[in-house]
């Protein structure tokens, strides 16, 4: 029993010194695989980044699991998307993780949110007949850009916060982070410029920001409302509405079932495109910037193909 306790204790001793970053200046956990993309761009060799949900998971369900709790153990600083996209599982996460410095209004806690623009943010009364509605807007808003960008400044200002040691480092790196970031956005807005004002479908409410940064028209969604599931008439009425303007076009995250979006495709003539909205939610989507590289290049290539004759290669 005593060795048994033993080697419980070595382990937990060792996992405790992985999760809290040993060789790094600041331990950062974030909840998703974006804000962690963007706290390794501004943070470098001085931190060291887990994420909790992975990129190809819904991040509004995730799985709390022991180990979670451990990485927030031995955090200096937890970065969250905020407006409720993690409400149904990190805070008992973070209650349990007994780490002072991450709780809700401490140093090592930051809202990436507080600094984004914010879409769809309701107005009067909310009730759940409206479905999975946030009550703060849609937390989605890292797939535009100019959020990304919002969210790296706030990052560098808390790590020189915790660590000023450092901060002319971290404004460095942020320096080029946006510098790069100007420059890959000229190239993903040539690429949308064609089509500008194009109308698509998609399944959930993740795409908002993503629309309005490139010029899409989102005019339809599979569900019928947040978080509710299609039924057949609101499907029926989504595909005639598609006929009626000529929409070819669904956008869809990965974690859906596809079987309802297909379905309205083949009715429509449409195309599905399965876009991750996430650093991470397929292997060759690593970084902040292969996000929109990935996305905005199927997309094109949808697009494309949608309007191509019947039988046209």
């Amino acid at each position: 029993m005593k060795t048994r306790r033993f080697r419980f204790c070595a382990v937990l001793v060792l996992a405790l010194g992985l999760a809290s970053g040993v060789d790094a200046a600041v331990s950062v956990v974030a909840t998703t695989e974006d804000l962690a993309a963007l706290a390794r761009e501004v943070g470098g060799d001085k931190v060291s980044v887990e994420a909790i949900a992975r990129g190809y998971q819904d991040p509004h369900f995730v799985e709390a699991k022991p180990s979670f709790i451990l990485r927030l153990y031995g955090a200096d600083l937890l970065i969250v998307v905020g407006r409720e996209l993690e409400q149904a599982w990190l805070p008992p996460l973070i209650t349990q993780s007994r780490n002072a410095k991450i709780q809700p209004g401490s140093s090592g806690y930051l809202d990436a949110s507080l600094t984004a623009k914010i879409l769809e943010i309701p107005v009067g009364q909310i009730t759940r007949a409206m479905g999975d509605v946030h009550p703060l807007g849609n937390p989605h808003y890292w797939l535009d850009p100019g959020n990304g960008r919002r969210a790296a400044q706030a990052i560098q200002a808390k790590l020189s916060q915790l660590d000023p040691a450092n901060a002319a480092y971290y404004a460095q790196r942020y320096a080029d982070f946006d510098k790069r970031l100007a420059q890959a956005e000229k190239g993903w807005d040539q690429m949308m410029a064609p089509f500008k004002g194009l109308k698509v479908v998609t399944y959930h409410r993740s795409w908002p920001n993503f629309a309005e940064r490139f010029g899409l028209d989102v005019i339809g969604y599979v569900e019928p409302k947040p978080g509710i599931p299609p039924s057949p008439a609101h499907t029926l009425d989504l595909i005639q509405e598609m006929k009626r303007q000529n929409i070819k076009v669904i956008l869809m995250e990965p974690y859906f079932d596809a079987k309802t979006p297909n379905a309205v495709a083949r009715e429509t003539g449409g195309r599905v495109l399965v876009l991750p909205p996430s650093v991470g939610g397929v292997k060759d989507v690593k970084t902040y910037f292969d996000l929109f590289d990935y996305d905005l290049k199927l997309l094109v290539s949808a697009i494309k193909a949608a309007a191509a004759p019947t039988g046209a290669s």
